[in-house]
């Protein structure tokens, strides 16, 4: 609660805390418009594919002349560890580059902070116990949902309550599953031209709608607050804000959780496609029990909304900022050595599985395409299937059928076991399996 004091002091000290950011898309672009408005915080290295593109960004977010020509822009991902960086921030998206990019910076003694979430899935476990054996600091991106659904499980158990449910909200309905992205756009009520116009990915925002975003953060959360996944996948009930603590409880309770201490996403539409009422679509939530008649004598005594028996409440936040908000996890790695949420063990993982009867010789390709949506599943379970992460269903080709729903194996596909990114899967596992 002191991030901008630290910050003035490293400021009046002359000691800027100084950022290297790689990848400058929306996320990116979001961080890059804060940093002029906080002073004693600094980037002086932007890296991105294409230089020209990250300098017309922050053109556009309200950078200055003298302060582009301050930054250095570039498409080598080297300069993002080299020099007095202190934080990296990795947003690239791509599973791959960005395992490669944390443990350059790891290496170079750099904190690194992951806003590349589908990296951080299939390989994060080990390289956050990586950095925590260099001494820097590995860190979920605050803003995005995982760091603070982290954040409230945090202050749940930091004041005493015991973590029933933990997520995020999104707009999904069953079909959503096999959606690709030549559908997307109606069901974010665009035409596809008005998307193009606006620069939108199909790809990307099809991985938002056909529940493998989902999935890639509850894995995130599950790993890095030790809450458990459901057994058979996310069930996305339609829930609204008010009626959080009597939706998401155990079934034993009247709720419609396998058990207490897992994550979950709430559903804005029900079922029949009509909006849920006062839905939590773009926030995060956290569902905690009582400990006793006397703390739950106080909810009621302080209004907290709660279930029947007034023994289970929610907190939840309406709205996340994303790359707005970035500036919390950089501070707090650069200034407090803390991360804002970083695995701490292999609970959560997301498995591949056929959109349609895929057939032997098609390639995958990867989230939101036409091939395969990730589906959470318990880590131990993923690995007892032999499931193909969805991270690493990218440019693969099927050597067997698979059938539309079901689970695409490592079997079932031709890979490079000599891969650096399926090395450190398979590292990971090894690490955290058992």
């Amino acid at each position: 609660m002191n991030l901008s004091h630290l910050l003035n002091a490293r400021r009046a000290a002359g000691k800027p805390v100084r950022v290297a950011l790689i990848g400058a898309g929306k996320f990116g672009s979001m961080f890059l418009s804060q940093v002029p408005h906080t002073p004693g915080l600094e980037v002086p290295v932007i890296v991105d594919l294409d230089p020209q593109r990250a300098k017309d960004a922050c053109r556009t977010v309200g950078w200055d002349d003298a302060r582009i020509a301050a930054t250095q822009f570039t498409a080598d991902g080297a300069k993002a560890v080299s020099g007095d960086v202190e934080v990296v921030v990795e947003a690239t998206g791509n599973p791959a580059v960005g395992i490669r990019h944390a443990r350059a910076a790891i290496g170079a003694g750099k904190h690194i902070v992951m806003v590349n979430v589908e990296a951080d899935v299939l390989a994060g476990p080990l390289l956050a116990e990586e950095a925590r054996k260099a001494g820097v600091v590995y860190s979920l991106a605050y803003g995005d949902q995982p760091a603070l659904t982290a954040e409230m499980v945090d202050w749940a158990r930091a004041t005493g309550f015991r973590v029933v449910a933990a997520g995020k909200g999104t707009k999904y309905l069953p079909a959503y599953h096999d959606v690709t992205p030549d559908g997307v756009w109606q069901h974010y009520g665009l035409t596809a031209g008005e998307a193009q116009s606006a620069g939108m990915n199909p790809q990307m925002f099809n991985s938002f709608l056909d529940g493998t975003k989902s999935a890639i953060e509850m894995a995130a959360i599950a790993n890095a607050c030790g809450l458990d996944v459901p057994a058979d996948g996310l069930l996305f009930p339609p829930c609204g804000v008010d009626d959080l603590p009597h939706v998401m409880r155990p079934r034993e309770r009247g709720g419609v959780l396998e058990k207490s201490g897992v994550v979950e996403v709430v559903s804005s539409l029900e079922r029949d496609g009509r909006p849920v009422f006062r839905d939590l679509r773009w926030g995060v939530y956290v569902v905690l029990e009582a400990p006793n008649d006397y703390a739950a004598d106080c909810f009621r005594q302080y209004g907290l909304k709660t279930d029947a028996s007034g023994r289970y409440a929610a907190m939840y936040k309406p709205y996340h900022l994303i790359g707005l908000e970035l500036n919390i996890s950089i501070l707090s790695a650069a200034l407090r050595k803390e991360p804002t949420g970083q695995p701490h063990g292999f609970r959560g993982d997301v498995a591949a599985v056929a959109k349609k009867n895929l057939l032997a010789g098609e390639m995958l390709d990867g989230e939101g395409g036409y091939t395969v949506w990730g589906k959470l599943m318990p880590a131990a379970a993923s690995l007892k299937a032999g499931a193909l992460p969805i991270g690493l269903a990218h440019r693969v080709r099927l050597k067997n059928q698979v059938p539309h729903g079901t689970v695409v194996r490592w079997s079932d596909v031709e890979f490079d076991a000599g891969d650096e990114t399926v090395k450190t899967r398979k590292a990971m596992e090894a690490a955290f399996s058992s």
